[in-house]
């Protein structure tokens, strides 16, 4: 999957912006940036819940970046599924990223072992008949229940949350699929009229909250690298960037390349860290009272457009390895009175904390 084409025409497909301040913001309880939204979870129905709404019309649904219609479809039975037994939007989203891991959204007839359907559930693992994992609903009703018995899953980091439910020998692949999923949830969301409060402003529970949840790794202007004008936020490849604080896009941008000739060296691949220099993908935003944010090293195309109004806890990106970088992680700034050069650069530790969002910790 090429998931720098998924982002930019789901993007292109629907827009990601949703103000949470006001009645969207009074669904969130707490939680952290990079375990995403945490609105109030109703318990889950019954598959044979007799006041369920009827269905619909089917929706015949289109291709979207590298996923295919029929693959799309089988994210909308998801998403769909987890709607009707009330589970909230971050619950569609792990949901989808997990089936993206397993089965690629293909509801595969076999697979190791005994491994069937979407999230390749066991039948000897008692999860149902392969007939019954081959239903689209009947497996995504099977993975939202043992979902929803998770103790404090909302808060999770999407791959711990996925992983509880899965129990995979691959237990960090799920945090590829983060940045993905959400884009394809909104979408399907989108056109099926759901609600999709939480995608949005997540893991935000006031003015300020951390862009990833990760530790931090390099500092501010540290005796080896005087020049680092942020920190870095050591995030896996696909975790998902959110807007630290509400304000409007200023700069959405490719900056990347060679260190000897100055030559592009393009953001369709990774960095390095001798070789080239540069930001990579990378966003500003302006906020009020002459701050700015920095974000940079995105995996792909950022989510968002100049001149754009985001608000607080909004995906703006996914994590990467872009411009002049080492390996995957989240280069954050915060600069003062609206300059963006060094000059304004300040240490976004102590800024943070300040600001009841310190970094690499839960709010």
């Amino acid at each position: 999957m090429k998931l720098r084409s998924l982002v930019s025409v789901a993007v292109a497909l629907v827009a990601v912006f949703i103000l949470c301040a006001g009645g969207l913001g009074g669904l969130l309880a707490s939680g952290s940036a990079t375990a995403g939204c945490i609105p109030m979870v109703t318990t889950p129905g019954s598959t044979s819940d007799s006041t369920a709404s009827p269905p619909g019309p089917p929706i015949l649904w289109p291709a979207i970046g590298d996923w295919n219609s029929d693959q799309v479809g089988n994210a909308a039975a998801i998403v769909t599924t987890g709607a009707r037994l009330g589970l909230p939007t971050r619950g569609w989203v792990i949901a989808v990223a997990t089936a993206m891991q397993e089965s690629t959204l293909r509801n595969l007839a076999g697979g190791d072992r005994d491994s069937v359907g979407l999230f390749q559930q066991r039948p000897s693992q008692g999860w149902g008949t392969p007939a019954q994992l081959q239903d689209p609903v009947y497996a995504s009703e099977k993975f939202f229940d043992k979902l929803a018995a998770i103790s404090g899953w909302q808060a999770m980091p999407l791959t711990e949350a996925a992983q509880a439910v899965q129990i995979s020998a691959f237990p960090d692949a799920y945090a590829t699929w983060e940045g993905p999923a959400t884009q394809l949830v909104t979408a399907i969301a989108d056109t099926a009229g759901l609600p999709t409060d939480g995608l949005a402003g997540c893991g935000a529970t006031g003015p300020w909250t951390q862009p990833v949840l990760a530790p931090v790794g390099s500092g501010f202007r540290s005796s080896d690298r005087p020049g680092h004008d942020g920190v870095d936020l050591s995030a896996p490849r696909g975790t998902v960037i959110r807007a630290a604080s509400a304000g409007t896009v200023r700069t959405v941008r490719c900056n990347a390349v060679h260190a000897d000739t100055g030559a592009e060296w393009g953001c369709d691949r990774d960095g390095d860290p001798v070789r080239t220099r540069g930001c990579g993908w990378y966003v500003d935003i302006d906020h009020a009272g002459g701050l700015l944010t920095r974000y940079c090293h995105m995996d792909q195309p950022p989510m968002v457009t100049v001149g754009q109004p985001v608000a607080v806890g909004q995906p703006i990106g996914v994590v990467g390895s872009t411009g002049h970088s080492s390996g995957p992680h989240l280069h954050y700034e915060v600069h003062h009175d609206g300059d963006a050069s060094p000059n304004g650069a300040i240490d976004p530790v102590p800024f943070m904390a300040a600001h009841d969002a310190p970094l690499g910790t839960r709010p």
